[in-house]
């Protein structure tokens, strides 16, 4: 059944913090996402790269960055966490196509990347079940005031949400989305 009421963007309910530049050389805002970010599980056959990412104009307290994808639109309540990565060094400004894959994750020298919803470590890419209407994808990137947080990998996306929540001094976002076919 396709969604007929959206459930609010993540971070809407956090407090408001100034934006900075975000692009990305694979997805863009409001745009349908390309098969390189769609899951290769559930019946896709996509590439399953987590998307290119740069950014710029963060505050100058910014000390370190976190980095997720949610799925606001996913039929389970909460939403599904595609992925969520931490404690960035403040001086990494970009990450390349796959750099969040499990496979070779290619994230700066103490990052801690996270389990995402389907159980694995590392980037899963867009999977919607067939017919359940346009999902958006919610790319964020984190500017925070301290050089890491008190976080494993053993830590859900929602420990890092909440540690985001009181740590965040701006917060960049790209918003793709993905159709799932009826084929």
């Amino acid at each position: 059944m396709p969604l007929t009421q959206r459930p609010p963007l993540t971070f809407e309910y956090f407090p408001a913090r100034p934006s900075f530049d975000l692009v990305s050389d694979d997805i863009e805002d409001g745009v349908e996402m390309n098969r390189d970010q769609v899951a290769n599980v559930m019946g896709y056959d996509g590439g399953n790269l987590s998307p290119h990412l740069r950014w710029s104009g963060c505050p100058e307290n910014t000390r370190s960055f976190a980095i997720t994808i949610h799925d606001p639109d996913a039929p389970t309540g909460s939403g599904f966490w595609h992925w969520s990565v931490c404690n960035v060094p403040a001086s990494c400004r970009e990450l390349p196509s796959g750099a969040g894959n499990a496979e070779a994750l290619e994230l700066p020298p103490g990052a801690v990347t996270l389990r995402n919803d389907a159980g694995t470590y590392g980037y899963v890419g867009a999977a919607p079940p067939v017919g359940d209407g346009p999902h958006r994808y919610v790319v964020t990137v984190h500017a925070l005031d301290v050089d890491t947080l008190d976080i494993d990998e053993t830590a859900s996306p929602a420990v890092l949400g909440f540690m985001t929540h009181f740590h965040a001094v701006a917060r960049a976002q790209i918003v793709p989305q993905f159709t799932p076919s009826e084929s």
